[in-house]
């Protein structure tokens, strides 16, 4: 049992690029956190900084200023007790499902029992497709391989990069219910980058809403129902969402809501 509540804490997080006057300033003064067996969605529009943080928080960049910490360790580059999974799935042309599936476990040198690949293919769907390239697949299978593949490291925290942004609405809600269902058995905690308002209410317990003109948090919005049974059918998804794009759309807007 964790002796603190949060998994991941990020304080004063800020990013510039470039040298000098030319530099440009992505993110300043970010903080948030996130619980143990908890889920966050990041929002907001394109160029406020979303896959930046996403990335620092992954410590696949550094940040300028700030500080990340999951577990209570500094995050100074990628760490075992994380996976990422970009939209783009990042599996090998040249190599098979079966393959493509345990190459990040073998990067780091993990034992994979056949139980427990068998398991992960199972609760993806992804059982008869050792034998297929990545070309043959569909999106929807492409993104469960890569899902299957950040699994098998057995995360704390999975970082998701709008994973399921390039496929259809259908196939986008059938992989939010598979990492749903795997979050609820596997008990890791999430962080999602998504342009899709229904997908962050649907799959974010909080919301964060990035403010482009501040290069910080605008809002952060509780979601306690995200991820319950029947949710996406509930009268408190619907408000929910309608919050968020009024928060979207209207970011400095002082008047409560009716």
């Amino acid at each position: 049992m964790a002796s603190s509540p949060d998994l991941l804490v990020v304080t004063g997080l800020g990013k510039t690029f470039g040298p000098g006057t030319h530099q440009k300033e992505v993110l300043r003064d970010v903080h948030f956190h996130v619980g143990y067996n908890d889920s966050l969605a990041i929002v907001g529009p394109s160029g406020c900084g979303k896959t930046t943080l996403l990335l620092m928080a992954a410590g696949l960049l550094p940040p300028t200023t700030g500080e990340i910490h999951l577990e209570g360790e500094s995050i100074q580059g990628p760490s075992r007790k994380m996976a990422v999974v970009f939209q783009a799935y990042g599996l090998f042309p040249w190599k098979r499902v079966a393959e493509n599936i345990l190459l990040g476990a073998q990067f780091q040198k993990l034992h994979v029992s056949q139980e427990a690949l068998t398991a992960i293919k199972r609760e993806l769907d992804i059982e008869n497709l050792d034998h297929l390239y990545p070309h043959q697949l569909s999106g929807g299978q492409r993104q469960r391989v890569a899902l299957a593949r950040a699994m098998l490291l057995r995360p704390s925290l999975l970082l998701l990069d709008e994973p399921f942004a390039a496929l259809d609405l259908i196939t986008r809600e059938h992989l939010q219910d598979h990492l749903l269902i795997l979050f609820k058995k596997r008990k890791f905690s999430f962080v999602i980058v998504t342009h899709n308002i229904e997908e962050a209410v649907f799959l974010g317990r909080r919301i964060v809403i990035m403010d482009p003109e501040t290069h910080g948090i605008g809002e952060i919005i509780d979601n306690p129902n995200a991820g319950t049974t029947g949710f996406r059918t509930a009268p408190d998804y619907f408000s929910k969402n309608m919050t968020l794009r009024h928060l979207i759309e209207h970011p400095h807007e002082k008047q409560p809501l009716a």
